[in-house]
């Protein structure tokens, strides 16, 4: 059976639309992790403005509390595409290579169904949001926007979490026909 890790082993594998599922997933994580370092920057100028100035960044909380809630929700699908996901497998690693494929694809499962209620959740919240109309209180942004900017991230952790379920299950259904 083929053990993934990384990128390069598991990219060859996943055949077309799992490579494309891969990179998407890519692209979006290094997009939250560039909103990130633009986070940072931003509260290095308003801190260092904060002392020295008396010039914070209006509403820099704000601004990280709602971008850094759309950044971590990107960061999900490509872990676990590339199984960077925290396991333990203390009663697992004596198993036959089918058997822990099976439970890595039960795992990948709950993982996309969890990514589904997260996705049509946080999709409620924001229409919920929208709907009364609650803004930040110091620069006013719609909340709404910031929750709704959560969506595509857990949608496509829900992907990840289905096609990972379904690769897993091939590759447990290889490992028993080679065993």
């Amino acid at each position: 059976m083929d053990q993934v890790v990384g990128t390069q082993a598991v990219s060859g594998s996943f055949g077309r639309a799992g490579r494309m599922l891969l990179a998407v997933s890519k692209y979006v994580a290094i997009t939250g992790g560039l909103v990130f370092v633009g986070l940072v920057a931003m509260e290095i100028v308003s801190i260092v403005g904060r002392k020295l100035f008396s010039w914070p960044v209006p509403g820099d909380v704000e601004i990280l509390q709602m971008c850094a809630a759309f950044a971590s929700a990107s960061f999900f699908a490509y872990c676990h595409m590339v199984n960077g996901d925290v396991k333990v497998d203390f009663f697992t690693h004596k198993l036959a290579p089918s058997k822990v494929a099976a439970l890595d694809a039960l795992g990948s499962l709950l993982i996309g169904a969890f990514g589904a209620l997260l996705a049509w959740r946080t999709a409620a919240g924001a229409w919920s949001l929208k709907d009364v109309g609650e803004t930040s209180a110091i620069l006013g942004v719609p909340v709404w926007i910031a929750q709704a900017l959560m969506i595509p991230g857990f949608g496509l952790l829900a992907l990840a979490g289905f096609f990972m379920a379904g690769w897993r299950l091939r590759s447990a259904g290889r490992a028993r026909g080679e065993a």
